[in-house]
């Protein structure tokens, strides 16, 4: 990340926060200090490419909202009841599908930094002893800011220290050595983003490679931690149904199936205002002129036979391996549910319910009483 930064500002209300002192020491790189975050987003607005230039542009400020937020989801598909814990925006990888491009206006890469009420509100989140699934990685990847600020050192040992909650923390990097040495008690799921390889070499610049993310999973497994992936975004072409299954049986050559808490699948998706951003930033790109229709909730989504026929494949070989992984789609109907997976959410509690069972296996959580 650090080679990344081209510019760094400051928030003028949170310049005198210990943990900003911190971090610009370690950027050691000069500064501006801006009153609001208007200036910042005036000069990443006006660039030829404000994406680009968000992702250069690092603004350390204040979050004026709360940090623990409800996942995004919508009412015409089933949503997981996931909440995020909301560290900062923006990413400074680059995948052609991301919806930060188009969800911020303009994106910036922000980095909150008055985490004393962020851990105000865990520690109100935790007195209430429920099951609670959380993280970070929602609205920017978990572990590009490790090398900068160090936040695991925070929420991992916090985490540890509860016993209703879990943290999830997904990536698509390999910046995970700082995990190696931190009390975690199986309360901090690692996750890794994973696609085709090519998907990854055509669509996801600056990533780790699959091979890499696997073998930091394999790390992360030796140092005790749970295990999470997630196929989403997946993409429909020529081979992608056997690709897919490739890299189900990669995961399991790497890490143990008793060792995976969940695993997600969900088909591209995107909101219309997305579309043209792609096809300036990505011009070689050929992911926006798939079979696409509207989905219920306004976002282009693949034809629906199409996409189930590629769920029912890939979910079909994660079972034939590991029947007892709990498998999850992300934002689909029942209708792919039943004919994917054969069950209705709705059959066992709802899918809320299946994946705090899991976390609770797999986590060591303790019901709610």
């Amino acid at each position: 990340m650090l080679k990344r930064l081209s510019s760094l500002y400051i928030d003028q209300q949170a310049e005198d926060i210990l943990r900003c002192f911190a971090i610009r020491s370690r950027l050691d790189m000069p500064s501006v200090t801006v009153q609001d975050a208007g200036k910042v987003f005036e000069v990443v607005s006006s660039a030829d490419d404000p994406v680009q230039k968000g992702k250069e542009t690092l603004f350390l400020t204040r979050n004026k909202g709360a940090f623990i937020r409800e996942c995004p989801g919508t009412r015409d598909y089933t949503c997981c009841g996931y909440k995020i814990l909301h560290i900062g925006t923006f990413c400074t990888m680059d995948c052609s599908y991301c919806i930060l491009q188009s969800y911020f206006h303009p994106p910036v890469l922000q980095y909150f930094v008055n985490q004393e009420e962020m851990t105000a509100e865990l520690d109100q989140m935790f007195l209430e002893k429920k099951v609670c699934r959380i993280g970070t990685g929602e609205f920017t990847d978990s572990m590009i800011w490790e090398e900068m600020t160090g936040l695991s050192d925070l929420l991992v040992p916090k985490f540890s220290e509860q016993s209703h909650a879990v943290l999830e923390l997904k990536t698509k990097t390999v910046a995970i050595e700082n995990l190696k040495r931190l009390r975690h008690n199986r309360k901090t799921i690692v996750a890794w983003s994973l696609n085709t390889e090519e998907v990854i070499h055509s669509e996801e610049r600056g990533t780790a490679s699959l091979s890499a993310r696997l073998r930091a999973a394999a790390k992360c497994e030796a140092y005790g931690y749970p295990l999470a992936f997630h196929f989403d975004p997946m993409f429909i072409y020529d081979g992608c149904e056997d690709a897919y299954t490739r890299v189900v049986e990669k995961i399991f050559s790497y890490v143990s199936a008793d060792n995976i808490v969940w695993i997600s699948l969900g088909a591209f998706r995107f909101m219309p205002s997305l579309k043209p951003i792609i096809q300036k930033r990505f011009p070689g790109s050929k992911i926006v002129y798939g079979e696409l229709v509207p989905g219920l909730d306004g976002k282009m989504r693949y034809f629906k036979p199409l996409r189930m026929r590629l769920y029912h494949r890939v979910a079909s070989r994660i079972k034939e391996i590991a029947p007892d992984i709990q498998v999850y789609f992300c934002m689909e109907d029942d209708e792919v549910w039943e004919k994917c997976l054969g069950f209705l959410p709705s059959d066992r509690g709802g899918l809320a319910r299946m994946l705090d069972e899991s976390a609770i296996r797999h986590c060591k959580l303790k019901p709610e009483t």
